[in-house]
């Protein structure tokens, strides 16, 4: 099979239909009082879902920093689907069973499998895959975040195919993991492992008014929320792109490299105000891209100045731009 190239890749993941496994920890939560006890811990309105319904959600530590960016879905009357980034959800149960003392609630892995469609021609090109999946009672949760669009599947793995293994449907794309992180970062979303981490603080990585309700009553880790929303988010630190330069093969940006503001400086002086949490090649903005914490010194939009991790070389131009990037000129 001829390999498909990474901006048609792209191309069907924004504008058509690509396929990517789903890289996901799902786990089942039911018991009487499943519903208020998850009202009590996760930072979003659970009782406001109707079946079938799903929200994302934070799950924090009682200081208010994070434990797991998650997405809460109820199933019926006394029961839930929680999933998280893969890797991630033991962390998630440990922390939700630490305080669940005498509460009737039930916590079980679900060996599920995860498949995202992502483009504006999903509901055309798998419409047929939908409905089969559908019967046999595989989820089918509808995704958005900053313009990119598209469904993810989870349900039992004999169910749910496997890209890499499995024949795709006709129409429908199959794509590599560099395609998707490209998107992801052009769409700014952060993720488990590289933006989210247990010393993140919502607000840094502009995750509040996704995840968050301001009127429910109290939850585990609100007060940081409440008391950063009150006075305006002003956290020391953002979560913004980085854009550097436009040749694939040549400078590129990578996990752990530093940000720095002004003109360029001897490495002993060069003051850090920022780093890079992933990177990618992007053949929509025919440029490198990144996401990357930035301090709130430091204007985005704006010029910085990019140098490998190490403090080793010289640095290079690039500049930070509010996110998403789509559109960014």
């Amino acid at each position: 099979m001829t390999p498909v190239p990474l901006g048609d890749q792209v191309a069907a993941l924004r504008h058509g239909a690509g396929a990517y496994p789903l890289g996901r920890d799902v786990f089942s939560v039911r018991g009487d009082d499943a519903g208020s006890y998850l009202q009590g811990q996760l930072s979003q309105d659970v009782t406001a879902l109707g079946i079938g319904a799903s929200a994302d959600s934070l799950l924090l530590q009682p200081d208010g920093k994070l434990t797991a960016l998650l997405r809460v879905t109820r199933v019926d009357g006394q029961g839930f689907v929680l999933d998280t980034d893969a890797g991630f959800g033991d962390a998630m149960v440990a922390r939700l069973k630490k305080f669940l003392l005498r509460s009737k609630v039930e916590i079980e892995r679900l060996p599920w499998r995860g498949l995202a469609l992502r483009g504006a021609e999903v509901p055309q090109a798998a419409a047929g895959l939908l409905g089969v999946l559908a019967e046999a009672g595989v989820m089918a949760l509808p995704f958005e975040w900053n313009g990119w669009s598209g469904i993810d599947l989870l349900g039992p793995k004999e169910m749910v195919l496997d890209p890499a293994t499995g024949q795709v449907p006709e129409g429908i794309i199959a794509c590599e993991r560099e395609a998707v992180e490209a998107c992801r970062i052009v769409s700014g979303i952060p993720a488990m492992g590289s933006e989210l981490t247990d010393r993140t603080i919502a607000a840094e990585a502009g995750l509040v008014e996704r995840t968050v309700s301001f009127t429910k009553g109290c939850y585990t880790g609100q007060e940081l929320v409440a008391r950063l929303d009150a006075r305006g988010n002003n956290v020391p630190r953002r979560l913004v792109g980085v854009i550097g330069g436009p040749d694939p093969e040549g400078e590129q940006l990578a996990f752990g490299m530093t940000l720095h503001a002004g003109e360029p400086a001897d490495v002993a002086t060069d003051k850090v105000v920022g780093t890079v949490t992933s990177a990618a090649w992007s053949p929509e903005l025919r440029a490198w891209v990144a996401l990357a914490y930035l301090h709130r010194t430091v204007d985005a939009p704006g010029p910085v100045r990019v140098r490998s991790g190490d403090g080793l070389g010289g640095s290079r131009p690039a500049r930070v731009a509010l996110l998403p990037l789509l559109g960014d000129p």
